[in-house]
């Protein structure tokens, strides 16, 4: 390990131990329960044997009793401690995971959030196992995992990225925050879906007759003292039974016409409401936030609500959903009909989404932002080393210096320094396979996309303008789409030069159409290169095919090669990943061919 990544794991660790004694502690004190209970239980015990003899009094069963109410309301909390703490180690043992570069196939790989036909999130490992989401994410919420996964999938603008860096910087410290966002609820994320919830938020409440509102309550309250009435008298007063006929026909006209609206809600608040408990934490814990960077105070002002707080609405939203849920009990299915239970239910949760339901959707958005710096936070907190980028303005550029692959281990990761200009908008990259052409391109792409989301980069420094980015790296025909290789990345190549209508591009075309024969590529290539940099792009081309190392030739000044070496000794093919300028000289692939057996 790095000796920057010093200062973040043993602060992981010293947090680790204490949580861990702490659990010591909780399951100490639970043992210690468990013991006074049972000292209890035999106090009691002899207390009623003593009583049955009439030496003592009856009523001193008292006393054991209200002292193991006490210890049921006290060990719940120690087991809450224990909990939490658990929770707590589980968070800095992944911490440190990362820190040291063993969290892969740890965390949230956002599969969800994958698009082949996205020009650049597979070529690029944004989503998946051991992909820049799973590093990266630490979200509980849906709503935090779809906006980190938007901001990985699109430049934010330069203002915006400059103000996620500033609001990074504020959160990058506050592990607190980060730990008890990771302890909320249980050990999954919130099943809650932030489009459906906001859809529903914001949709036009169902109205009711303000009358029937009223009358609801009334009328079950009258049904509800009949129905006490009738069981509190032995045989039935036949008076009071025929009141409770004629009140139970009085609901059924009363509901009738509004039998349709009542469902549509009950239906509709179904799969949007659920799984509120966790949204409602998260935001509590937010609202006990107070920020400076304007973004982060900006965010926290949308969670700001007159009256309740946004936490305590979604708190009754959830309770509202839970009583409605109960009309399945089967004494509510007895009971439920004559009391208007859903009737009544339904009113209530129609009036709270023509109060907050327009705020739902910000509640979210304003959720969701928080808890994607927070990842960007700490993932700036565990690699101290890693530098903001620098956003300028003006003609196109991203220049690196010691530019590393943010998903390889730090002490594998071999750095190299990349330069691309509007006077020098092309690299074109020989080498052999395995060399190291197609790492370069991820990592200055992976790059880009940290820098463009708001996020520090692996570089000793960075400096870009906004860009877009477009990869053709990981192209695969399509039996199920009947498209080949070839056509697979044309299409790819079509995409990216359209991007470039948007706004300057950076493209990383790795071993540029392949696929079909020598002649056609190099007219192919050449033209798709060209295209590009007529309209303002900027990227790099790598190859092992020599003969298209000619493209630099014949735009230079304006591009360059730059190269890959390889070694073959004993049989043994070796590379030090380090590029070099010019175009490569040797290729081992014979020699290769013939270590491994091949007649060549």
């Amino acid at each position: 390990m790095t000796n920057a990544a010093g200062a973040p794991r043993a602060e992981y660790e010293s947090r680790l131990t204490a949580r861990r004694e702490a659990l010591v502690h909780a399951d100490l004190a639970a043992r210690r329960i468990a013991i006074a209970r049972l000292l209890l239980f035999l106090t009691a015990a002899a207390i009623a044997w003593f009583a049955f003899t009439g030496a003592i009094s009856g009523w001193l069963l008292a006393l054991p009793l209200a002292a193991f109410i006490a210890l049921v309301s006290y060990h719940s909390r120690v087991t809450e401690r224990a909990r939490l703490a658990q929770r707590a180690i589980d968070f800095y043992t992944h911490a440190i995971e990362r820190v040291e570069d063993r969290w892969a196939g740890n965390g949230e790989t956002g599969e969800r959030f994958r698009d082949p036909r996205h020009p650049y999130a597979d070529d690029l490992d944004l989503f998946g196992p051991a992909s820049l989401f799973e590093l990266l994410s630490t979200a509980r919420t849906r709503a935090g995992e779809a906006t980190l996964a938007r901001w990985l999938l699109a430049p934010a603008d330069r203002e915006e990225i400059l103000a996620r860096q500033q609001a990074v910087t504020e959160l990058r410290d506050r592990i607190d925050l980060r730990e008890d966002l990771a302890v909320l609820g249980e050990d999954f994320r919130t099943g809650v879906h932030p489009d459906e919830l906001a859809a529903w938020g914001a949709a036009p409440p169902v109205l009711f007759p303000r009358v029937a509102q009223v009358l609801a309550p009334v009328l079950a309250l009258i049904t509800a003292g009949l129905l006490v009435a009738l069981i509190a008298t032995e045989t039935g007063n036949p008076a009071v039974r025929v009141a409770l006929i004629a009140m139970l026909a009085v609901e059924g006209l009363f509901w009738l016409p509004l039998r349709a609206r009542i469902a549509q809600v009950a239906g509709s608040v179904e799969q949007p409401g659920h799984d509120l408990a966790l949204l409602s934490q998260v935001l509590a814990r937010f609202e006990a936030e107070r920020f400076q960077a304007p973004k982060l105070a900006a965010l926290r002002a949308a969670l700001d609500v007159q009256g309740r707080t946004a936490s305590q609405r979604i708190v009754s939203l959830r309770r509202l959903i839970e009583l409605l849920d109960s009309r399945d009990n089967v004494v509510l299915r007895v009971f439920g009909p004559p009391l208007l239970w859903t009737t009544q239910i339904a009113f209530a949760v129609e009036r709270w989404r023509a109060v907050s339901g327009p705020s739902t959707g910000r509640w979210l958005a304003a959720i969701g932002e928080l808890e994607a710096l927070c990842a960007l936070a700490g993932y700036a907190f565990d690699r101290p080393a890693d530098p903001f980028p620098k956003l300028v303005e003006g003609p196109v550029c991203f220049e690196g210096e010691a530019l590393g692959h943010p998903l390889l281990p730090a002490e594998a990761c071999v750095r190299n320094n990349v330069s691309l200009s509007a006077v020098h908008p092309l690299v074109v990259i020989s080498g052999s396979n395995m060399s190291g052409k197609s790492t370069l391109l991820r990592t200055a792409g992976v790059n880009a996309v940290l820098a463009l989301a708001g996020a520090p980069v692996r570089a000793e420094r960075l400096t870009l303008t906004r860009l877009r980015v477009g990869a053709s790296i990981r192209v695969n025909d399509s039996l199920q789409d009947g498209k080949s290789r070839f056509y697979a990345e044309i299409t790819r190549l079509r995409e990216i030069v359209r991007r470039c209508d948007e706004g300057p591009v950076l493209f990383l075309l790795d071993e540029l159409l392949n696929g079909t024969n020598s002649h056609d590529r190099g007219i192919g290539a050449e033209a798709v290169v060209r295209g590009l940099l007529r309209r303002g792009a900027i990227g790099f081309v790598t190859t092992h095919d020599l003969a298209l190392t000619a493209i630099a030739d014949a735009l230079a000044p304006a591009a360059s090669n730059q190269h890959f070496e390889d070694h073959l000794e004993n049989g043994v093919i070796t590379f030090d990943y380090r590029i070099r300028e010019g175009v490569v000289r040797k290729s081992n692939a014979l020699e290769l061919m013939r270590a491994v057996g091949l007649e060549v």
